[in-house]
């Protein structure tokens, strides 16, 4: 199991280029050493180790490798007596400019060689002369030792009854191109979006939908309304215990399946889910599947009997469900698992989750596309999978 956290990536095809960059590199590094053994009548592999790349600077343009006459003489293939930077010179008036190397310069100590960009653009872009289009670069033999299978990537999982906001925009553009890439490179991919459609926040906004809420306004402005509700039941539970006691109770119900509970939380996620579909749609995204927390009611209760029959849920001072992950065993790194009253978080019902889909799609690596906020969250939930079900995780 992969976990992917929230990061920077670059685009596919300068991903591509840059790895069609690195070959050419290498190829470029190869020709050098090739040229200098003849000279020095070394083999290339003993000079590979003093000719390096240069590294490239935006503001100005140098040379793209470089070779130590240091290394060399330490080496071995150059006297260590003598003046080194007339070693150098020496050296350098031996080589020519080629076809690959059209500059060849002295630095201290160094000799530089920079090489045809003119050629090295051409090569980039010949395949795309031979019509390889959209397969640029995926028939490399950087991929013939890459593992393939199924795929499942996990992205966006925005809340139910909540707009789309920035946050979700951005692990719905890198789980995609996360997604297309793995599918261009062979992989069977599952695109998934695991809602947040069950929880404690569900037992607010139900109870603050039977006092403050309106069928009419959630008809007019559906997700507005609802976070306009979800607000002000948020300023009331502040100070409010019957509203406190109210969410908890309401949420109880949805645990329970009582169907008034349910009927009204049906509607909040159809609602958004149709909401949401709306976006993906512009942003040219789809999902195989749309899953979320609800969907694993009595798999997390199964989770719970099975951690109980092994005694490795305990209940702590407070009388919550805790997992113990210290390594001493001393409960000074617990997960909490079950509420006091009985209910379930989020990360019981991931583990549920990510136990159910390893059973139903056979996944050979699962990606989680999650804000690094969650990084903690989800290395707990990785120990217990690892620890507990016996779930691998990279």
């Amino acid at each position: 199991m992969c976990c992917s956290e929230a990061c920077d990536w670059t685009s596919g095809a300068e991903a591509v280029l840059n790895r069609k960059c690195n070959i050419s590199a290498n190829v470029n590094r190869r020709k050098i050493a090739a040229e200098l053994a003849k000279t020095l009548q070394q083999s290339e592999d003993a000079l590979l180790p003093a000719l390096t790349a240069v590294p490239v600077f935006k503001k100005q343009q140098s040379a793209d490798f470089k070779l130590s006459l240091g290394a060399l003489r330490i080496n071995g293939i150059l006297p260590s007596s003598g003046d080194i930077q007339l070693q150098t010179e020496n050296l350098a008036a031996q080589l020519k400019p080629d076809s690959v190397v059209e500059d060849i310069s002295v630095g201290p100590g160094l000799i530089n060689f920079k090489v045809n960009r003119s050629l090295l653009a051409e090569k980039l872009l010949e395949p795309f002369g031979k019509g390889e289009g959209f397969n640029f670069g995926l028939n490399s033999e950087l991929f013939d030792t890459s593992k393939r299978g199924t795929t499942l990537v996990e992205f966006s999982s925005p809340n139910i009854a909540k707009k789309f906001h920035a946050g979700h925009l951005r692990s719905t553009i890198i789980g995609n191109f996360i997604a297309n890439l793995k599918q261009s490179l062979g992989n069977n991919v599952i695109r998934m979006n695991y809602l947040g459609d069950w929880g404690m926040q569900f037992g607010l906004l139900g109870a603050g939908f039977n006092s403050f809420g309106s069928m009419e306004k959630l008809k007019e402005n559906p997700l507005q309304h609802l976070f306009e509700v979800y607000v002000q039941a948020n300023k009331e539970a502040e100070h409010s215990e019957d509203m406190k006691h109210a969410a908890k109770d309401f949420f109880r119900q949805l645990e329970q399946h009582e169907s008034q509970a349910m009927s009204l939380w049906q509607q909040f996620r159809e609602i958004t889910v149709k909401e949401y579909q709306h976006i993906y749609k512009r942003l040219g995204i789809h999902f195989d599947v749309y899953s979320g927390e609800s969907f694993y009611q009595v798999q997390t209760q199964e989770v719970v009997r099975e951690l109980q029959s092994r005694c490795l849920l305990k209940i702590s001072p407070k009388g919550t469900g805790v997992v113990d992950l210290s390594p001493n065993e001393d409960m000074s790194n617990i997960c909490t698992l079950v509420r006091s009253d009985g209910t379930t978080l989020y990360i019981t019902r991931d583990i549920a989750a990510a136990i159910s889909r390893k059973e139903k799609y056979c996944f050979d690596e699962m990606i989680y596309v999650q804000d690094m906020r969650w990084r903690f969250t989800l290395k707990s939930i990785f120990r217990v999978m690892m620890r507990d079900f016996h779930l691998s995780y990279r």
